[in-house]
């Protein structure tokens, strides 16, 4: 059985740290959802308020009950709940053709044939060149038929603030931006997720909720979870 950590508890709600690899919710062909496991670890039935992708680590709020949980998705739905989010992206994101350092992202996304609005705010923390073995020899390099070997990968690590709770809005806007997020197989760049896989054994996808501030008691309360190991990386990487 899968043990979830528990950030917070009151009672009305449970705040748990999802790792990435588990999915929210069960389904055909999903085994050991969380909302079973963590039924099974508290003793009693948990209801969802809203959700976070499978591959998504961090932050995740369940209510005990279904009182609970309608006040929840209410206080969620009418923005009294700020999710955050940090993202390792390559490059760094370009709006209206110019690499930003800051900036805010309104592309719709599509879902089910639908255009809904997103917005999402981003802001880059810090950029690392990362050295990478080259994989040409030096006659392929030479020839004018065969491109050059990527000789680093550029990644950044985001600071993300949603306006809007889309389905994989933060996946899409970054990909859309130029800086998809570092083994994003849907929406990011397949080439450089195989370099980050083979030469920095980075096989899941870089995205974790890692900030929720939250109305307890009448006042915001702000929870915060340290990044998953495999977003770690970048602290052996000199800082450019």
């Amino acid at each position: 059985m899968i043990k979830f950590p528990i950030v917070f508890e009151n009672d009305e709600i449970l705040l748990i740290n999802k790792p990435a690899g588990v999915s929210v919710q069960g389904g055909a062909g999903i085994s050991h959802p969380m909302d079973e496991e963590l039924a099974k670890q508290v003793g009693y039935k948990v209801h969802l308020v809203h959700r976070l992708d499978r591959e998504t680590s961090g932050l995740i709020v369940v209510a005990k009950n279904p009182v609970a949980a309608k006040k929840w998705i209410s206080l969620i739905s009418s923005h009294q709940v700020q999710k955050e989010y940090t993202a390792l992206c390559f490059g760094v994101p370009v709006l209206r053709g110019k690499s930003a350092q800051k900036g805010t992202i309104t592309d719709s996304v599509t879902k089910q044939g639908r255009e809904q609005s997103a917005v999402t705010q981003f802001t880059v923390e810090k950029t690392v060149h990362i050295p990478l073995a080259s994989s040409q020899t030096p006659e392929q390099s030479d020839s004018p038929s065969v491109p050059p070997a990527v000789s680093e990968l550029v990644v950044s690590q985001l600071h993300l603030v949603l306006g809007t709770g889309r389905m994989h809005q933060i996946r899409i806007h970054l990909a859309g931006a130029a800086c998809p997020i570092v083994g994003d197989d849907k929406h990011g760049n397949f080439k450089l997720n195989k370099l980050a896989k083979k030469q920095l054994k980075v096989k899941m996808l870089c995205l974790a909720a890692t900030k929720i501030t939250l109305p307890i008691n009448g006042k915001p309360r702000s929870f915060t979870v340290d990044l998953p190991a495999h977003m770690c990386f970048l602290d052996q990487s000199p800082l450019t």
